[in-house]
């Protein structure tokens, strides 16, 4: 199969688009090309991010013996995803409007045992000086109505390439176990039925999540109890 008739391929792939007329093929098998490249640029951001977080990870295994995260994972949006995405907010078939108007095209997920571990990672973050800050939110202080909790922050992060210096935004969310626990099980139960939630089960879900968020501040509290013993 030729490189044309792969990306053409692709296209009759994607759910969203409807016009299947052999002019759009057309079209698509050029910007499809376009599409993986950037999806090549977001990959490059994620590793580098990654790559930090783990250098951060293992010098507090160094300096405090012991290591503030627990599991890191990671997700790139595909290019049919994508080009269905800007489809579907009426938006131009294009990476610079995928760049322009899509700031989740790559995120991380950042699992730390206790709160004050995702205010360090925070700060850090915010303090490497190629790292620019996006937008941040705080949902640990003011968490939604739903009682979920993280902290999300987006940075434009440097890629280096073979010719040339791009930049790519990055979403990282960073929570404890106990808040990525909740988080994984309000997820699944919310995409289980395609009904809205009935009102007394979504207050029994932030009724949970309040009971986890304190023992989250328990085991911190025992946490820092036990580092004062040392």
């Amino acid at each position: 199969m030729s490189e044309k008739d792969f990306y053409i391929e692709a296209f009759d792939n994607l759910p969203a688009l409807t016009d299947n007329s052999e002019s759009m093929k057309e079209m698509f098998s050029h910007v499809f090309y376009d599409f993986l490249q950037l999806q090549h640029l977001y990959d490059s951001a994620i590793e580098v991010v990654k790559t930090y977080l783990n250098i951060l990870d293992n010098e507090f295994g160094v300096k405090f013996q012991r290591n503030p995260i627990h599991n890191i994972e990671s997700r790139l949006k595909s290019p049919q995803s994508i080009i269905g995405k800007l489809q579907k907010k009426g938006l131009p078939i294009t990476t610079d409007a995928a760049r322009k108007n899509l700031l989740d095209l790559a995120g991380i997920r950042v699992t730390c045992y206790y709160i004050t571990d995702i205010y360090a990672i925070v700060e850090m973050l915010g303090r490497r000086d190629d790292f620019t800050v996006i937008k941040r939110k705080d949902y640990i202080k003011k968490p939604k109505p739903s009682g979920y909790r993280s902290y999300h922050i987006i940075l434009n992060v440097p890629v280096y390439l073979s010719t040339h210096k791009e930049y790519a935004p990055v979403e990282i969310q960073i929570r404890t176990i106990a808040m990525d626990f909740w988080a994984s099980l309000e997820h699944q139960l919310k995409y289980k039925t395609a009904s809205e939630i009935p009102s007394e089960i979504s207050e029994e879900l932030r009724q949970c999540a309040e009971r986890i968020a304190e023992t989250d501040m328990q085991m911190q509290r025992i946490y820092m109890q036990i580092n004062d013993m040392e």
